[in-house]
């Protein structure tokens, strides 16, 4: 990594690479439930600009440049209205589109509110979910096909939250597997396991080696150990366009989830966590029936604000140290004293600083999906900008299907390809009987 691939990487406003490739892209921005009709306007960060977001009378959705295009008074401070945003400042106002329908403080004969638009981006719900393309096309592209978006919204439970990191250290943490038998599991003996929880296999060994491959969708790995009992325990999970993973949380067969790592500038990003509602195997239990302490999942919140980094803030930050309890570590009662998985994550990933330096760093094999994630984004993302190959996946949805995650125990002999083809064929598929119906 050079201070260029560095900076390529992680730099998400207008004009830079990968700004320009996460903006070919849809992207979430906010969660359906946070905007109500004639309600008021919510800041949104997102790809470095600062926007505005309403639901107007007829219960659409405007995203949009929060200065009013007259003379960039915010329109945070805008009425929402009759079907639309309202400036304060002179009173022009703004339906969903962007499109000034009207010019309130300029006599009729002088009007010239069809000459005037605010910049406004396409918008779309799905899955309880607000959707921002802020691409140039002027039809947006379908929306992601991954297998979890395919759902009724119903049977999906989507949660978000702000980290303040650069966004690619957030998904980084989710495509390393060797940190789990440490950071979530350090702690924690084989013997306290049950034969079928989901942490045996990572604790029985805790050093992994991997396979790397580049696919349509973007990278995938495989993980294997010696399985504890014969065979090869496998945890396969994925990296896809622009800013998604698919890890290896639970059983391959039923493991229907998705998370996006969506840039709010460059210092920090917005977790989005969609997953298929369906019974989880127990994880916080050993096999004796006792808890198992830091293995917990959960996100405690504090009060929404009207910050443009206001919101989904967790209570656990940077400046009370996660809230880290050192006699929890001392004592073993949890490798990193922190409380739950996502915080473990987060901790780690917020203090690296809010753009790792990625001169200091020395990447060993276990980081070898990072190094080709890194690599194959890069260059896409560079192709892209030199306009000799389309972003990927973007006109093809469907090929997000042939990705999955999870983990799977297969014979000693068989390759791990081979063992995953074989998963996928006998995966349960909601997304498909959803589709079919």
């Amino acid at each position: 990594m050079t201070s260029k691939d560095s900076e390529d990487l992680t730099r998400v406003g207008p004009g830079t690479v990968m700004g320009e490739f996460m903006r070919q892209y849809w992207l979430p921005a906010a969660l359906t439930s946070e905007l109500k009709p004639d309600g008021a306007p919510v800041r949104l960060m997102l790809l470095g600009e600062k926007l505005i977001a309403f639901r107007d009378t007829k219960g659409r959705v405007g995203v949009m440049d929060h200065r009013c295009p007259h003379r960039c008074a915010s329109l945070f401070l805008g009425r929402n209205e009759e079907n639309g945003i309202r400036c304060v400042y002179h009173g022009w106002k703004f339906d969903v589109d962007g499109n000034c329908v009207d010019m309130a403080s300029v006599p009729a004969h002088q009007d010239f509110k069809n000459r005037v638009k605010a910049k406004a981006y396409q918008v779309a719900e799905r899955n309880g979910v607000v959707w921002v393309y802020m691409g140039k096309r002027a039809a947006a592209p379908p929306l992601p096909g991954l297998e979890v978006l395919r759902l009724p919204e119903d049977e999906v439970t989507v949660i978000c939250a702000l980290r303040e990191c650069n966004w690619l250290q957030g998904l980084e943490g989710d495509i390393d597997t060797s940190h789990f038998g440490f950071l979530h599991a350090g702690h924690i003996k084989p013997e306290q396991l049950a034969a079928d929880h989901p942490f045996r296999g990572a604790v029985f060994n805790r050093a992994p080696e991997l396979k790397v491959m580049e696919t349509p969708w973007g990278t995938s790995y495989g993980a294997y150990r010696p399985a504890d009992g014969g065979g090869t325990y496998w945890r396969t999970a994925n990296f896809l366009f622009p800013c998604w993973t698919q890890q290896p949380q639970g059983d391959f067969a039923t493991n229907v989830h998705a998370r996006a790592w969506v840039p709010l500038d460059d210092h920090h990003m917005m977790f989005y966590n969609f997953v298929w509602k369906r019974p989880m195997p127990d994880r916080a239990t050993g096999k004796d029936g006792k808890p198992l302490s830091g293995v917990s999942l959960g996100f405690d919140f504090l009060p929404n604000t009207t910050d443009w980094l206001g919101r989904w803030r967790l209570t656990s930050h940077p400046r009370n140290d996660w809230n880290i309890d050192r006699a929890a570590q001392a004592g073993s009662e949890s490798y990193t004293g922190i409380a739950n998985i996502h915080m473990q994550d987060q901790a780690v990933t917020e203090s690296m600083g809010p753009i790792t330096d990625h001169e200091f760093e020395h990447l060993a094999p276990t980081d070898v999906m990072i190094a080709r994630t890194r690599r194959h984004i890069l260059a896409t993302a560079r192709a892209v900008a030199e306009q000799s190959a389309a972003p990927p996946c973007v006109d093809d949805p469907d090929t997000y299907l042939k990705a999955r995650s999870g983990f799977f125990v297969a014979s000693a002999t068989t390759e791990w390809q081979e063992a995953y083809a074989d998963n996928i064929a006998n995966a349960v598929r909601p997304g498909m009987r959803h589709a079919a119906e």
